[in-house]
């Protein structure tokens, strides 16, 4: 498997953080579009509710990820 130096582990974690909060969020943001006119309206509530759902996925991924970034790594 290909490891990264670790020294570059918090890129391999911001990575993976991003990946997973954008899938999640664009997922989300792609259920029905809003009807013309109410764009900013539906933006501010798929962000609200992709919020609300993304806060506890994050705050309990974080140390999944920070092992699956460790795991990608190496030490020098």
């Amino acid at each position: 498997m290909f490891r990264i130096p670790r020294r570059y582990s918090h890129f391999a974690y911001g990575f993976i953080q991003s990946g997973l909060t954008c899938g999640i969020a664009a997922a989300i943001a792609s259920f029905p579009l809003a009807a013309p006119g109410n764009f900013v309206l539906h933006w501010l509530q798929a962000w609200l509710f992709s919020w609300l759902l993304m806060l506890p996925v994050v705050l309990f991924a974080a140390p999944v990820i920070r092992r699956l970034a460790h795991a990608m790594t190496r030490e020098e």
